[in-house]
């Protein structure tokens, strides 16, 4: 059961960074010049996975076969340079920063746990959110061996915050980030910033959804007293 909250730990690609629509539209357009079958409520639902097992689950798909380690290391590099090329400004997720100073004001501690090995995007924490994240306390796809759904996403920001399960709470957008954390004992809070429906969030177990970041942040002190004590 929940205790004091002591730590909060947040998913960053639809969750901080309004960044899944980029994500999607270069993870499509590889995916097509290597002729592997997706739709693009694909890349909404695998989110949170390393990209390295993203392309190993369309491999599975289209080819009936693992991809190699060249194949997913190739494939990988070339929708990052899509990623990249499209020079979209970094977008903050509308009222995330609320969020931010919710949780800072509450002197409880912020974790990143990110699928994500984009370094345009984990270099900008510092910049667009100044004075919120610390570089020690911040889990990307460098960090694991088993990305989301398993558990160890989750449990590597747990001992990066030197808290347990029971004193820390999760912020997701996506249905297999959600696994990830519930797996991990985590009490979990989806806000459904995508196209998924609110369904699919409420399945993958989240323990409350909200329709946006504002309504979080309106509920912050509520959603602490009550749940955490």
């Amino acid at each position: 059961m929940p205790s004091a909250l002591k730590a909060v730990l947040f998913d960053m690609d639809g969750t901080l960074y309004d960044s899944m629509p980029a994500h999607v539209k270069a993870w499509s357009e590889v995916a097509a010049q290597h002729h592997l079958v997706f739709s693009d409520t694909d890349f909404y639902l695998f989110e949170g996975m390393t990209g390295e097992d993203t392309i190993d689950k369309l491999f599975l798909r289209t080819y009936n076969r693992h991809a190699t380690s060249d194949e997913r290391y190739t494939i990988y590099q070339e929708k990052t340079v899509l990623f990249e090329s499209y020079h979209i400004r970094r977008q903050p997720m509308r009222n995330a920063l609320s969020v931010l100073e919710k949780v800072k004001d509450s002197g409880v501690q912020i974790v990143v746990v990110t699928g994500s090995a984009q370094h345009t995007l984990l270099d900008a924490l510092s910049e667009d959110f100044p004075g919120y994240f610390d570089s020690h306390k911040i889990v990307t796809a460098f960090d694991v061996v088993h990305g989301k759904p398993h558990p160890e996403p989750y449990l590597i920001g747990l001992r990066k915050a030197g808290v347990s399960a029971s004193q820390a709470l999760v912020v997701e957008n996506a249905p297999l980030g959600i696994q990830s954390a519930v797996a991990a004992g985590i009490f979990t809070v989806a806000v459904n910033t995508g196209p998924l429906a609110d369904d699919v969030l409420i399945q993958a177990g989240t323990h409350r959804l909200y329709s946006d970041m504002k309504a979080l942040a309106d509920d912050w002190t509520a959603l602490k007293t009550y749940f955490f004590h």
